[in-house]
């Protein structure tokens, strides 16, 4: 009868024999018949093609077995470095922790790695020393060596324990101490409290291969370790996303609290979703159960939304401190391979594997992935190919750089082109190393709003801010909000957003920034002869080194180094000494980096074109957006604060060198938003006839009219017709548009066609074109009235606010349109406004009247004969009466 559940991990450094461990804990419990090797490649839970090949764990696998009345869910992590983030995602589910270390190589960096990754996750910890069956494997000198290194309270148990047990567990807690004064001994539910409290740590000493003291670790475990106690409602922790052999996706949880069901409906507190099914694993093989308990780890399909880390039910989420790739390469696809087809595909497995980041270059259509190491590579190529059959290979690859401030600057973004305002102020400072970007509030309500800067901190979080040395993500950086202005109609969220990162790089662009790469942390062991090459190989590297022992010929080094020169080095090693010396390495965080000049110069980034990345500010004057530069900004902000009667900020006048007008490439995204704001929803864009197509006729050269400059030929008065704004802004229109925008134009034109001959005007009927590329402006007559499509980059907002303002004081112009932003502009401008259920008002009560005179008309006697008779016969036939 199984009276507790327990979930158990092994932990280790690479070739610890922590899989061979798993095996035997199998084996010796009676879950399986026959004892797998790794060397041959049938162990239990290395299923996976590349792991056998290899003979390394990639990805945590579970097992079930039990010991007396305890079942262990047995979870197997994997140990080499460039996995470490599939072992820590799995250590938020433990509930106590075997960490595997070979005697034959003692506790090396990772193991101490590992020992305060436990540490920080307050797990339990059982240590079994492996591969005792060595020789020269002296367990004294290993005990002793893992108290200096590990913790003076790891303390042999077991068969082996000493004589001296319970005076040597005394000395580690001064409950246990008062215990054993006061009965000579120590309960066994006193050290189940130390273990779990981490006050005390077991150890046993064996051989998984040869089953040696793996009896006596699962009676320690039934023994020592206790069942934690869980809520009575529903809470689980996701810890790894995975699919099965036919696409299913699978979200792989513990569950922490009360019980899940199948069809249960399940939050993180944002969504809610089904349990299809709950299936809970053991090695490659499943059972699907209707109902799980707290303490069961399982997999569940149905959950979409999921990812490693949420919390479900009462369960809170979890923010683990994950290891950063470091390295990066670009994809190559074969010949006839689309990589935007490719890219759906490859974002499911980075959705499984989150140390995998893929970045998307639009413009160079490449997938770049970046990793921690080459072992990776070979990760995702395998999976690509198994489940894709697709060949992929890699090219050289580069280093993951990163940029922060180097000492504190106030950033400005002022962002108000037309219809548009927002401004803020950013204060970025140094932060502290391996920290990234910290996000605070000093700005007061009183100055903006808590929902402003909600949304304003919102943005600023899930923006990607690039450093302006090499373009490289900005990381290790505090950046604090200090003040910001909002307009009640004109601001939007995108205003702030755009705002924000402009502050972001303005301040990036005026303060002293520095380049960083990333550095490993590594132990290298190497005869006492080759000292002095490696020494100097440190020292050319830009690395630290202490010599940290001497022991039988050969020397311990021990420092940091960057990757990027050291991350071939271990073959260099295996050259100069024969094979004999060995390299280990983890990441340990990032650094200035050591050849910075040269990095910047190789990249070849000019920040001040990056349009992506703007760091200039928008202002709007004199009828025109203008682009400030990031160095004039602040001069131009004081300069405009400084006039008086102005409830809303005005820009400077432009002085030439302070200004410029915006490129094409800024204007494309400063509107991005404006022509389907006007819309109300996007509507794809259908092929529009060109001016020699259908109805539409060519004006003559005396037809065109010019748009900046020059008086335009004919009647003074002019009628700007927003086209799309008033197509869907007309019922009949917007319902015709939506099968056919060409016929909802052509009618709308045909309307306006009519409407000039009733109104003694000139109409101009606008339409947009700025996201055609390379189109330029167009300008044709249809029957009586003229026809704009503006140019790429050029919305038919920003051309109606231009001609009016160029041309307000030479004609009588209005406007039709239902854009309130641009109603205030051209109000402001002093023109008439017309909105476009106005318009169509006007238009039908025009045709109405055409329509009643023309039927009075016909109302007349026509049926008579004198009715049809000119002036002049009417007068024959009255003087041929009256003789008559």
């Amino acid at each position: 009868m199984i009276v507790k559940k327990l979930v158990i991990g092994l932990v280790a450094h690479v070739d610890a024999g922590k899989t061979t461990l798993a095996e035997a804990l199998l084996y010796v419990s009676g879950k399986i018949r026959t004892l797998g090797r790794v060397d041959k490649r049938d162990t239990c839970l290395d299923h996976f093609g590349l792991e056998r090949a290899r003979g390394i764990t990639i990805f945590a696998k579970q097992a079930l077995l039990t010991v007396a009345d305890l079942q262990i869910t047995l979870l197997d992590t994997p140990g080499h470095a460039d996995f470490s983030a599939e072992m820590e995602r799995t250590l938020q589910v433990l509930d106590y922790a075997i960490l595997v270390i070979d005697s034959a190589e003692g506790v090396r960096g990772q193991t101490e790695a590992l020992w305060r990754l436990l540490a920080r996750y307050r797990l339990p910890v059982f240590l079994f020393i492996n591969k005792m069956d060595h020789m020269h494997s002296e367990k004294e000198k290993l005990l002793a060596a893992i108290k200096k290194q590990l913790h003076d309270c790891c303390l042999v148990f077991g068969r082996d324990r000493a004589g001296d047990f319970f005076e040597q567990a005394a000395m580690c807690d001064e409950e246990l101490m008062e215990a054993y004064l006061e009965t000579g001994e120590i309960k066994t539910s006193q050290l189940k409290a130390a273990i779990r409290e981490r006050k005390l740590f077991p150890c046993f000493f064996g051989s998984a291969l040869k089953l040696e003291g793996v009896e006596d670790l699962l009676k320690g475990l039934a023994q020592y370790a206790d069942m934690p106690a869980y809520g009575e409602k529903f809470a689980a922790r996701v810890f790894k996303i995975g699919r099965d052999d036919q696409g299913n996706r699978l979200t792989y949880l513990k569950i922490t609290g009360g019980k899940l069901k199948s069809k249960d409906f399940v939050t993180n507190g944002v969504w809610e979703e089904k349990v299809n099914q709950i299936r809970v694993y053991s090695g490659q093989k499943y059972e699907a159960v209707s109902e799980a308990e707290a303490g069961t780890i399982c997999a569940v399909t149905g959950l979409t939304q999921t990812k490693a880390g949420d919390g479900l039910g009462e369960e809170k989420a979890a923010f683990a401190s994950m290891p950063a790739p470091v390295l990066i390469y670009r994809l190559l696809f074969p010949e006839g391979c689309d990589p935007r087809a490719m890219l759906p595909k490859l974002r499911r497995l980075e959705e499984e594997e989150p140390e995998l980041h893929l970045v998307w270059d639009s413009e160079l259509q490449e997938v770049r992935v970046q990793v921690m190491g080459e072992v990776q590579l070979e990760v995702l190529q395998s999976m690509i190919e198994t489940r894709y059959g697709v060949t992929v290979s890699f090219n050289t690859g580069g280093i993951v750089y990163k940029e922060a401030v180097a000492g504190p600057v106030e950033g400005v973004g002022h962002y108000a082109p037309a219809g548009h305002f927002a401004e803020v102020r950013l204060l970025l400072e140094p932060g502290e190393p391996g920290s990234g970007l910290q996000f605070t509030d000093a700005c007061s309500e009183n100055v903006l709003s808590k929902n402003w800067k909600d949304v304003l901190l919102a943005c600023l979080r899930e923006t990607e801010h690039r450093g302006v040395l090499t373009g490289a993500a900005l990381t290790d950086t505090k950046i604090t909000l200090v003040s910001g202005r909002v307009h009640a109609k004109l601001t939007t969220e995108r205003d702030l957003w755009e705002a924000a990162r402009r502050a972001v790089r303005q301040g990036l662009m005026e303060a002293k920034t520095v380049l960083l790469e990333p550095y490993y942390a590594y132990q290298l062991y190497v005869p006492e002869k080759a000292v002095g090459r490696a020494l100097s190989d440190i020292e050319r590297m830009g690395g630290s080194c202490l010599i940290s022992r001497i022991e039988e010929g050969t020397a311990l080094l021990e420092g940091s180094a960057p990757v990027a020169a050291m991350r071939n080095y271990q073959q260099e090693v295996a050259a100069y000494t024969g094979g004999s010396g060995r390299l280990f390495c983890r990441v340990e965080g990032y650094g200035r980096c050591h050849n910075a000049e040269e990095v910047i110069a190789m990249a070849g980034y000019e920040a001040e074109k990056d349009t992506k990345n703007p760091a200039g500010s928008v202002f709007y004057e004199n009828g025109e957006n203008i682009l400030v530069g990031w160095e004039q900004v602040k001069h131009r902000l004081a300069t405009v604060y400084g006039r008086k009667g102005k409830d809303l900020p005005a820009t400077g006048k432009k002085q030439g060198d302070e200004a410029e007008r915006i490129s094409r490439e800024e204007i494309e995204r400063i509107f991005q938003q404006t022509f389907y704001a006007n819309r109300k929803k996007k509507i794809a864009r259908r092929r529009r006839k060109t001016a020699s197509d259908g109805s539409y006729r060519p004006a003559s050269s005396a037809g065109k009219f010019k748009v900046v400059s020059g008086k335009i030929p004919g009647k003074t008065a002019y009628l700007l017709v927003d086209g799309y704004n008033v197509i869907y802004a007309w019922p009949e229109l917007k319902e015709l548009a939506e099968e056919n925008l060409e016929a909802a134009r052509v009618k709308l034109l045909d309307s306006l066609s009519k409407y000039q001959s009733v109104r003694e005007c000139r109409i101009i009927a606008v339409f947009d074109a700025y996201r055609v590329p390379g189109h330029r402006e167009e300008i044709f007559d249809y029957d009586k009235i003229h026809v704009v499509f503006t140019r790429e980059a050029q919305t038919a907002d920003y051309f109606i606010e231009k001609f009016t303002h160029t041309n307000r004081e030479k004609y009588n112009i209005a406007v039709a349109t239902s854009d309130s932003l641009q109603q205030m502009i051209i109000r402001g401008a002093g023109c008439k406004v017309l909105s476009a259920q106005k318009l169509r008002e006007e238009i039908t009560a025009a045709n109405e009247r055409v329509m009643r005179d023309f039927r009075a008309g016909q109302a007349e006697d026509r049926h008579k004969l004198q009715a049809a008779l000119s002036p002049e016969k009417k007068r024959q036939l009255e003087e041929l009466l009256q003789e008559e």
